[in-house]
Formats: structure tokens, C-alpha cells, sequence
């Protein structure tokens, strides 16, 4: 298969992704991540997904920053940085892929239980922070914390609107340093970047379909979506 006809293939893919992205504020990367790896390699797929999350976040956020928890948002940015910092140190010092699989099947259990068995009271707060900095560390050690913080997030924020322009700001923040990060470690190559200005045109779409059917999803529904989420995003760091 020629790099065109790949190129291509991932569009369609960040594509489809990115719509999820728009209504929910979150799983794009985590949908797109395993079929961009096999048809960009993982350096070039973890670049162009980085940013384009980024400019997708970024948009969502400021479309809709009236709907901003900006509280909760430095709540989570706060403890999710604090955390990193003990993920990144964790990194060198701990068996790596038993610890990976194990998260992700925890948070399997946990999107199921919620799916299955939903909550009515709402976990005390001091569990909630340590939620969030374990998300941190996750995140500091895998790059995908990110699934652990949608659960704090689903219980903090109730609104639907809330939840995707609050979780949107958190993606701007993270992958704001991710791509400062692939910068100095100098993985953004022409290519990528090629990739990513081909693509733009294609997430205006993604994202004007996205709020369009967001507006039409309940509550409920809303909520049922983000945990099937996690369930594919626990599958995804398991296999």
C-alpha cells in the first residue's frame, strides 16, 4: 500500500474520530490511535493525532467556553500535573506493561459497573482527588490518563454541555505540553506536519457534525456513550 493511499485511510479514520471527539470532548485519540499506528507508524500517528486533538480541543473549548467549569478545570489540570510528575519519575523505576494491562482492565470494571449498575451517590471527595492524581500518574507513565480522569469528570460534571467544553480545555492543556515535548524530542516532521495541515479541512466537518448531533443526544444517553468509551479505551491500553 502506497503512503498516499495510507495518508488517505487516516484521514477517514481521524475523521470518524474526531466527530465522537465533538460531542463528547473526548475518545478521539483513543479511537483513532490503534489504526493510525498501523497505518503511519507510532511516532508519526502519536504527532499528527497529538495536534490535531489539540486544534479540535481548542476550537470546541472556545465555541463553547460558556459552558466552562473553570474551577473543576484547574482542579483537574492541577492534580493531573502534580501527578505526571510521580508518573514520569515512576517511569524508569516499575514494571511497565503488567501495570499498563491492570489499568486498563480496571477501568474496563468500572465503565461496565456504571453501564450496569450506575451510581446514585456520588463517591466522597477526597476519593475523587485521588482519582484524579492517579490519573496524573498514569498519564505521566502511558500517555493515556486520560480515561481515568472521564471518570472523575462524569461524576464533577453533571451537564453534558459542561462535561465536553470543560474535558475539551483539559486535552488543550495536556497536549499543549505533548507537543512541546515531541518538539524538543524532534519526532514533528515535514511529514507530519503535511498530514496535519491535509487534514484540518476534514475536522471542520467532523466538528460541525459533531455539535450538530450532540444537540440531539439526551442526557442519558450522553452518559451510557462515555462509559462504552471507556470501555473501548480500557480494551485499547489492554491489547
Amino acid at each position: 500500500m502506497g503512503e498516499s493511499v495510507r495518508d488517505m485511510l487516516f484521514v477517514v479514520v481521524l475523521f470518524a474520530a474526531n466527530v465522537i471527539q465533538a460531542i463528547t470532548g473526548f475518545a478521539g485519540t483513543v479511537l483513532a490511535m490503534p489504526f493510525s499506528m498501523l497505518l503511519l507508524g507510532t511516532d508519526t500517528a502519536k504527532v499528527v493525532l497529538n495536534i490535531t486533538t489539540l486544534l479540535v480541543c481548542l476550537w470546541l473549548g472556545v465555541q463553547h467556553r460558556a459552558h466552562i467549569r473553570w474551577r473543576i478545570l484547574g482542579e483537574m489540570v492541577g492534580l493531573m500535573a502534580i501527578g505526571m510528575v510521580a508518573g514520569v519519575a515512576l517511569y524508569a523505576a516499575l514494571p511497565l506493561a503488567p501495570l499498563q494491562k491492570a489499568y486498563g482492565v480496571f477501568i474496563i470494571v468500572i465503565a461496565l459497573k456504571n453501564l450496569i449498575w450506575p451510581a446514585h451517590a456520588e463517591p466522597p471527595h477526597w476519593l475523587l482527588i485521588i482519582i484524579v492524581l492517579l490519573a496524573g500518574v498514569i498519564h505521566g507513565m502511558f500517555i493515556s490518563g486520560g480515561a481515568l480522569l472521564v471518570i472523575y469528570a462524569a461524576v464533577r460534571l453533571k451537564d453534558k454541555n459542561e462535561f465536553r467544553a470543560t474535558m475539551a480545555c483539559v486535552w488543550v492543556a495536556l497536549n499543549s505540553v505533548l507537543t512541546v515535548q515531541q518538539g524538543v524530542a524532534g519526532v514533528i516532521t515535514p511529514h507530519a506536519l503535511a498530514l496535519t495541515a491535509v487534514s484540518i479541512p476534514p475536522l471542520i466537518v467532523a466538528i460541525i457534525i459533531g455539535n450538530k448531533l450532540q444537540k440531539r443526544v439526551s442526557q442519558q444517553a450522553f452518559l451510557k456513550l462515555t462509559y462504552v468509551l471507556l470501555v473501548i479505551s480500557g480494551a485499547s491500553i489492554v491489547l
